[in-house]
């Protein structure tokens, strides 16, 4: 298995929307990512396995020094093999490579084990609003 990392590469919505569903729970949405993606994001990279889309991740900023995670996605055969943290490595990469000087995520508890000792975060105390 070769994987390849792509960094803003055009993909197949409902391939994302099967992928999301997959790693998120409930059924496949019929989301326009590509459109959405392309309007808010600094980037995405897109791990793909020959034609097969095999995970994702979303990069949005403010424009200027701070980018943020979203939407961390991985085949549930694939993953804890590495695919994950390539991503996110990868998504690293370009932001520093855009300028950006923070990378920030937000992760439930359960992935703490994967973004900090996995992915180089470091826990910072933050706050949400359910809205």
């Amino acid at each position: 298995m070769a994987i390849d990392y792509s960094w803003r590469s055009a993909f197949d919505n409902a391939a994302l929307n099967a992928l999301h569903a997959e790693g998120f729970g409930g059924p496949a949405a019929d989301t326009d990512w590509l459109s959405r993606v392309r309007r808010h994001s600094l980037g995405w990279v897109c791990a793909s396995d020959g034609a097969r889309l095999v995970g994702f991740v979303n990069v949005v900023w403010d424009g200027g020094s701070h980018a943020f995670l979203l939407d961390t996605v991985v085949a549930s055969d694939l993953r804890r093999s590495g695919v994950g943290a390539a991503l996110v490595a990868e998504a690293v990469r370009r932001s520093r490579a855009a300028g950006c000087e923070w990378m920030h995520v937000d992760f439930e508890e359960e992935l703490r084990p994967f973004y900090v000792d996995g992915c180089g975060f470091r826990p910072t105390a933050a706050g949400l609003i359910a809205l």
